[in-house]
């Protein structure tokens, strides 16, 4: 909601808040008016994935105030609602203030009585879920921006079961911070009355180290193949430590670094975006991964969920895996074995979300496993896990967008996980004398070639949103008749939840003969309509060029 910015930058310039955030103000205020106006024509949005927002003063900025009012709201929630001992697990990645913000909600959170574990220094988001389930912790809060630019941070809520929070705590959460409407109803002062804060580190990681080599299913490969070179970088951000500890322990002797990425740095120097779903973000360790003639390049974001990687073809030229074809390659690796195992049965099922390759689902059914669909965000995949608890098991699954999962230790996209198994199936693939790019070609002759892409188109301001929204009630009322040539026969529209099954989305899909597919979907948290092509057949490479065409304007 727009409000008076410059009657409300007076009352932070007249309130009780720091020298520092006054004399920034009045910089803004100065020479920056654009900027000013900006910081302050509304309050930064607390939505059902929590926040996320350029990082500076004012009231739509992330800054250790509106941290504190967040969490003023979280607690409420959970003293109002939970009630008992109540216990909270707070992490943080390596971005600029993320250590400071991680304090502010470790403080508050104390002072409103409730006790605290803080991690001790930058940890992955899956070890933050994994802590809230080892803990038996109510809650858990990550300070990050996942794989934003710097300027960015951003506090993800999580809930007792390690999944960030669903419909409807999410919304009830909301709720209660909307109704923190200023700093001076924050309890930022710890006493001896409140609740501890006590340290995590070390002794966490071991648990969790321990618990993921219990999911890995070659052992005899890793030993025979321990030689594999690998290159990693965790382009500047929190798998520093975890990933490379956690490949040793599996056995690879050649995991190579890349130095000047190794540094957790919050301006993340040396790459444009620490993205791996990037081309770019892995152009310095493809380049050591050249100079030391190695195998396999991973590289996982600021906080270590997501993970991008290289290997090499047929030439010897490294070549990017998408999301999608690092998932089937997975999926079909842990199937595979889990039968060789004798460990398939029909409680076993797999999920992956709604924009994600029909691939997975393929192979999963070839195996006889049931394969769920939900929507975008791991956070669905993660309550499908615990709605199944007691019920069935879940074997992995993932997103498009570079998130993967195996087990149900940690009910987030796990990036230390993802690169054990990937390291794994690649020792899997030399013992059959496969390269990972043989074998993903193996998948595509079994399967059939499918290739998919995302097209986002941007549209700012409150005309690009009006658009945006133009746009999608075009294509219901009138949806396309063919796609590249092939006859629609159904049209999935995700706000009908009684034909779904699911929860209401602004999401469209068309479906073709061929067995092609078209996603259609507004982003939650930028100003984006985004296109999701998936294409089958031989001829796939063509297709999705096409449907760029048919469907981008």
């Amino acid at each position: 909601m727009t409000q008076d910015y410059n009657a409300i930058a007076q009352s932070w310039l007249n309130g009780d808040f720091d020298h520092a955030t006054k004399c920034q103000i009045l910089d803004l205020r100065n020479n920056d008016p654009a900027g000013f106006e900006d910081a302050f024509y509304r309050n930064l949005e607390f939505g059902t994935g929590g926040l996320r927002g350029i990082m500076g003063v004012g009231t739509n900025r992330m800054n250790k105030y509106t941290v504190g009012m967040a969490t003023q709201g979280l607690a409420n929630y959970l003293k109002s609602r939970v009630g008992g001992d109540l216990k909270v697990c707070v992490s943080f990645d390596s971005r600029n203030n993320s250590k400071e913000f991680a304090k502010i909600t470790a403080d508050v959170l104390s002072a409103n009585g409730i006790h605290v574990y803080l991690y001790d220094n930058i940890h992955a988001v899956p070890l933050l879920s994994y802590a809230v389930r080892a803990k038996k912790a109510n809650a858990g809060v990550m300070i990050t921006a996942s794989h934003n630019p710097k300027e960015y941070n951003g506090y993800k809520v999580f809930w007792s079961d390690g999944a960030q929070v669903t419909s409807p705590v999410d919304k009830e959460i909301v709720a209660e911070v909307s109704k923190i409407t200023e700093p001076s109803m924050v309890r930022f002062k710890v006493t001896d009355e409140c609740g501890g804060i006590d340290v995590m580190g070390h002794e966490m990681d071991e648990a969790y180290l321990n618990d993921v080599l219990t999911l890995l299913l070659s052992p005899e490969a890793r030993a025979k193949h321990n030689d594999l070179k690998i290159v990693y970088t965790p382009l500047h951000g929190c798998g520093v430590r975890i990933v490379p500890e956690a490949l040793s322990r599996l056995g690879f002797k050649n995991i190579i670094h890349v130095p000047a990425q190794d540094i957790s740095d919050g301006n993340f120097p040396t790459v444009m975006s620490p993205n791996p779903e990037e081309n770019s973000a892995l152009e310095m360790a493809i380049a050591v991964a050249d100079k030391e003639g190695a195998d396999i390049v991973m590289a996982t974001d600021p906080d270590a969920d997501r993970v991008g990687i290289a290997v090499r073809d047929n030439e010897g030229k490294m070549v990017l895996f998408n999301g999608n074809q690092t998932g089937a390659m997975l999926t079909y690796y842990i199937l595979t074995r889990w039968k060789e195992l004798g460990k398939l049965d029909p409680s076993k099922y797999c999920v992956k979300t709604i924009v994600t390759t029909e691939l997975i689902a393929q192979i999963a059914r070839s195996f006889g496993v049931k394969c769920y669909d939900v929507l975008t965000g791991f956070k669905y995949i993660a309550e499908v896990v615990k709605n199944n608890e007691g019920k069935g098991e879940f074997i992995c699954g993932g997103e498009e967008s570079y998130g993967f999962n195996v087990g149900q230790f940690v009910r987030d996209k796990d990036a230390p996980i993802s690169c054990c198994f990937i390291a794994e199936c690649a020792a899997w693939a030399a013992e059959q004398g496969l390269t990972l790019y043989q074998l993903l070609q193996k998948i595509y002759a079994e399967y059939g070639y499918r290739k998919e892409a995302l097209v986002s188109l941007v549209r700012k301001g409150k005309s690009g949103a009006e658009e945006i929204q133009q746009i999608m009630a075009d294509y219901r009322s009138n949806p396309p008749k063919e796609i590249v040539g092939s006859r629609v026969v159904k049209v999935v529209d995700y706000l009908d939840t009684e034909k779904t099954g699911l929860p209401k989305s602004n999401v469209l899909q068309f479906f073709n003969e061929a067995g092609d597919i078209v996603s259609v979907r507004p982003s939650g948290t930028e100003p984006k309509i985004k296109f999701y092509f998936g294409a089958a057949g031989s001829d796939a490479d063509a297709k999705i060029e096409k449907l760029k065409a048919q469907f981008v304007k």
